[in-house]
């Protein structure tokens, strides 16, 4: 049961941002009085509906995403009356853009001329596209804050809660148990070092935190360097002689390198933070974001290799809604988590997920957000040029021009989200 319960708990958290997601489209396109005739939650079939107003509400079978509908998002060919249906030009590309752009201006109705979504300002459509990622950013930035501001996070401090016998690789210390034959003693085990040291200062310069004291560490391999620690309420100086070993990269979890190598595990007490410490993980979070939806491509391959070939999955790599539920059910069915660590660990997916999906539908590129936004801000870049050069009003960018761009992208978004369900099912990603 408990299980079923985090499945269900990160599914409809899931569900709930992509209702708030479309609402920061809806929110706009109402306040620049767009006609809007749905405001569904998934795909598919009706799963249930009521109408209120001009607009229909409601949940589809498929929970997949999510859409607002708007009338006249396909606009004219320019010298074309409003609503006007133009008969079907010939050439493959060309008829598809017609026949997508007659559907569209299908629903206009006398009296809608002013309530298109294509006549409105650009600084207007800008607005109702980003409304939906801008409301995901925002949830982040709120699931983030109750975490880090309100739950806390378990943060390293320079106290020594372990200290490691010998020197071994990182490539090699899951594979081995307590000390090979002949292995050489850590410099922590040399120079004397006890769980329950503080680390006061390293080398002559005062230690703040563990952070600070881990990368002076790395940038001293082979020095002996002094250092003051705390015991038992007096301090002590020591010397320790700096060791070289290969371990994970603090930038790159995947790529070994070459540093110094103390032997210490540090002491982690979670901690309640101030607004400064969200605005530092935001960012840090938002540029991995961004670096791992570059690298999607890339990671697909893997998705496919892990589903097919029983390669084993990235950890870090994507997951769907299947693999985000999954994690739910792991989170709260262990025994090894506190009630409060399991409150964060969900605090913080959902945190994740909201920033990722933001970002993610930021990608300027139909019929994501993104590709709405850059229509937008191209309007408004040849209407200042028009301006500037006196030149006659350009008008609204026709986006329908880019709807095989469109169809293709809509095309791998479905084959990268059956796979993802495939991967997350055969082949699911652990936390724990």
């Amino acid at each position: 049961m408990g299980w079923l319960a985090g499945v269900l708990i990160l599914f409809f958290g899931l569900m709930a941002s992509i209702a708030l997601h479309e609402l920061g489209h809806f929110s706009f396109a109402k306040l620049f009085k767009v006609r809007t005739t749905q405001f569904m939650v998934g795909f598919g079939p009706t799963l249930w509906s009521r109408h209120k107003g001009e607009t229909e509400y409601g949940v589809k079978w498929i929970p997949l995403g999510g859409y607002i509908r708007m009338i006249g998002m396909l606009p004219p060919r320019k010298g074309d009356k409003p609503g006007a249906v133009r008969q079907i030009s010939t050439g493959p590309w060309q008829g598809l853009i017609e026949s997508a752009r007659g559907a569209a201006l299908e629903e206009v109705r006398p009296g809608d001329e002013k309530r298109v979504f294509y006549a409105k300002p650009w600084w207007q459509k800008l607005l109702i596209m980003f409304g939906g990622p801008a409301m995901n950013l925002l949830l982040a930035v709120i699931f983030f804050g109750i975490l880090i501001m309100g739950l806390g996070t378990y943060v390293s401090k320079p106290v020594i809660s372990q200290v490691s016998d010998c020197i071994i690789p990182a490539s090699q210390a899951a594979n081995v148990e307590g000390c090979p034959a002949n292995a050489t003693p850590t410099p922590a085990r040399q120079a004397g070092l006890q769980a329950g040291d503080r680390v006061v200062s390293f080398n002559g310069t005062r230690i703040e935190d563990y952070e600070q004291l881990q990368l002076l560490i790395r940038d001293s391999a082979n020095k002996s360097v002094p250092m003051t620690i705390e015991r038992d309420g007096s301090t002590r100086r020591v010397t320790v002689p700096i060791a070289q070993n290969k371990l994970a990269s603090l930038d790159d979890p995947d790529e070994v390198v070459t540093v110094g190598f103390l032997g210490i595990t540090p002491t982690r007490e979670l901690e309640r933070q101030g607004p400064g410490a969200v605005a530092a993980h935001m960012v840090d979070l938002t540029g991995r974001t961004v670096e791992a939806l570059i690298n999607m491509p890339q990671k697909m391959v893997g998705v496919w290799e892990a589903a097919f070939g029983g390669e084993e999955r990235d950890p870090n790599g994507p997951v769907g809604v299947v693999g985000v539920s999954r994690f739910g059910g792991q989170i709260a069915a262990s025994d090894d988590l506190t009630g409060q660590e399991k409150v964060s660990y969900f605090v913080m997916l959902l945190g994740s997920l909201n920033l990722a999906v933001g970002l993610f539908n930021l990608v300027p590129l139909l019929p994501l957000d993104g590709g709405h936004i850059a229509g937008a801000l191209l309007e408004a870049i040849k209407k200042f040029f028009a301006r500037v050069f006196r030149r006659p009003d350009p008008g609204y960018v026709d986006v329908a021009k880019a709807l095989p761009v469109t169809y293709a992208m809509a095309i791998v978004l479905i084959v990268m989200g059956g796979l993802l369900i495939y991967a997350d099912l055969v082949n699911p990603i652990r936390l724990m």
